[in-house]
């Protein structure tokens, strides 16, 4: 019993970046002021490892981020644009 969990453990490691993907989120980025910010908010998203497509809009103080859930998270792309200095929470 125990070889049989201890398998499956190890098959269920193996096989987690299978279930990774593309995923698409929308941050708000409420901080933008100027139509200098969005440029600024992409460069910063855009160095984040895993992140493959971003765009800002200003008119709507938004981030729509495409990224590799296997690389990075929501968390690292939030952290990524206030460390730029423009705070991001998930849109909902």
């Amino acid at each position: 019993m125990k070889i049989l969990l201890a398998t499956a453990a190890t098959l269920l490691l193996l096989a987690s970046p299978a279930w990774a993907g593309p995923r698409t989120v929308t941050l708000e980025v409420s901080g933008m002021t100027c139509a200098t910010c969005p440029i600024v908010v992409k460069k910063a998203l855009t160095k984040v490892d895993g992140v493959t497509h971003v765009e800002v809009s200003f008119e709507q103080r938004q981030a729509t981020v495409t990224f590799d859930d296997a690389k990075t998270t929501v968390e690292a792309l939030t952290k990524a644009t206030t460390d730029a200095g423009f705070p991001s929470t998930l849109k909902k």
